[in-house]
């Protein structure tokens, strides 16, 4: 079992910067596909990008597509979200999750019914 533990959500300006962290324990971080997904108030939760067990494969919903990078550092069991451009759009909770896959599983995924293991959020707030 693996516990995730979000943080680096914050307020900031449209158009600025946030990086946000994901740290994993209990168990390998490699042995995990991982996801960021987010929910605004009043909406049903959202596909953010997910990133394959190697780092090799990385998907992203349209809306942040060219603006948000994944990526991870399984030797620091941490996977980060590095959002740039932000627009009020953006204002939700940010969720870390995590699907355990086996070794030859390098895919993604982007259903949250596919991850087993959630954080506990973080608050992005973006002001217009």
């Amino acid at each position: 079992q693996v516990q995730l533990v979000e943080s680096g959500g914050g307020l900031v300006q449209a158009g600025g910067s946030l990086r946000l962290s994901c740290a994993a324990s209990g168990r390998a971080l490699s042995n995990y596909c991982m996801g960021w997904f987010r929910r605004a108030p009043g909406k049903e939760r959202e596909f953010v990008a997910a990133i394959g067990r190697s780092g090799g494969n990385t998907i992203y919903a349209d809306s942040v597509k060219g603006r948000f990078t994944i990526s991870r550092d399984n030797a620091k069991v941490t996977v980060y979200l590095q959002m740039n451009s932000l627009k009020p759009e953006d204002t939700a909770v940010y969720y870390c999750a995590a699907r355990p896959v086996p070794l030859w599983d390098v895919g993604v995924r982007r259903s949250g019914d596919d991850y087993g293991y959630w954080g506990q959020g973080t608050q992005v707030t973006v002001s217009s």
